[in-house]
């Protein structure tokens, strides 16, 4: 095939994308003890940027040193070292021609290792559902955590706004709000991890108000020329069968809320793509975010076959496709797809980290 979808080009903000290949954000514990990059992530990342990725976003990195670090190694744009250990690796990838968007990401209550304390905050004191992940180095439940207080939640919003401008400080074209998968924001949004009963509880403008806020604040920190984008999904890491309670109709609430945000484009991830997210006969979670929101769109779920991403984008369901596994087992999936070679299928015994000993299943979740 001749992938013509796959193979033109688009702009976010003020960057051009030669292709809409993108590298999905996936935690890699290979950070430093206090968080800083090293010149592992910075080989990790380049080889996407070899391989064609026409943009490459980070694994999740935490923004402050208080709350927000979910796993032990995972890096951080907390400080000022922290920003200066980034610069070689956004370096390395701009050089082969890629963006390189950040991912801030506040774990909140599914935090199970933080260097900083060991406490956990949430919007209300409900522990996420299901148990910590072995493979990111957890063990057992969560904790409860802590009802965040409305300091906890200035801080935790200014966090974002002073790690968006770490990561432009870096030279990342811009920064991609966590806002999926169980994490801080996505608890917010969660009904029943979210008990509130102010302004940030109840309704769901209510429970998007925190998005809103942390999209307006740091806009306005970086300026209009620095692409900001979102992730959002249904389903969490320790609860991957989770739905919005009103299915389509919420999806309609909230992705009209964020089009009217100041994003340029938003990362929706489900855990196949292609596949009905509301129930038998409605919309996809991209086509849903894409009309709705009237916003460029990222998917995200087992999209690692050319042939069906390239028939995803021809219907018009998304822009842009973002692969986890598939690139992890292939790098230059791009490079591959372009003169139609054979891709190579995930093993995580092979692809993943060295200290992996856990079933596949286990962290699908997490990569797709």
């Amino acid at each position: 095939m001749n992938y013509n979808h796959l193979f033109s080009k688009l702009t976010l903000n003020n960057k051009t994308l030669d292709n809409r290949f993108v590298v999905a954000p996936m935690t890699r514990i290979s950070g430093e003890d206090d968080g800083r990059a090293n010149v592992t992530m910075k080989k990790y990342y380049e080889r996407y940027a070899k391989g064609g990725f026409s943009a490459v976003i980070s694994e999740g990195i935490f923004p402050d040193d208080k709350y927000s670090q979910g796993y032990y190694n995972q890096p951080g744009l907390a400080n000022g070292s922290h920003t200066e250990s980034w610069k070689p690796v956004v370096e390395a990838v701009k050089d082969q021609g890629s963006i390189f968007i950040a991912q801030l990401m506040h774990a909140g209550g599914q935090s199970q290792g933080n260097a900083y304390t060991d406490d956990t905050i949430a919007p209300s004191a409900v522990a996420p559902k299901g148990n910590q992940l072995e493979f990111y180095g957890g063990k057992g439940p969560f904790q409860t955590p802590k009802a965040m207080s409305d300091q906890d939640i200035e801080d935790a919003k200014d966090a974002f706004v002073q790690s968006a401008l770490r990561a432009q400080e870096a030279g990342f074209d811009g920064a991609e709000l966590h806002g999926a998968n169980g994490y801080l924001l996505d608890q917010f949004l969660t009904d029943y991890l979210n008990q509130r009963e102010d302004q940030y509880g109840g309704s769901v403008d209510n429970r998007l108000l925190l998005f809103v806020e942390v999209i307006e604040q740091v806009r306005d920190a970086v300026g209009d020329h620095f692409i900001l984008g979102i992730r959002i999904s249904q389903g969490k890491v320790a609860d991957g069968e989770h739905k919005w309670a009103d299915g389509e109709k919420e999806a309609e609430q909230i992705f009209t809320k964020l089009g009217a945000a100041s994003l340029d484009y938003i990362h929706v991830t489900d855990a196949n793509a292609t596949d009905s997210s509301f129930g038998e006969g409605t919309r996809t979670m991209a086509r849903a975010a894409k009309e709705f929101s009237m916003l460029p769109v990222i998917a995200n779920g087992k999209l690692g076959d050319a042939e069906k991403a390239e028939q995803f984008l021809e219907s018009d369901q998304a822009d842009l496709v973002s692969l986890g596994t598939s690139a992890l087992a292939n790098p230059d999936f791009p490079n591959k797809a372009k003169v139609g070679m054979k891709m190579e299928e995930f093993d995580f015994e092979k692809t993943l980290l060295p200290q992996a000993q856990v079933k596949e299943h286990e962290i699908e979740k997490e990569l797709v």
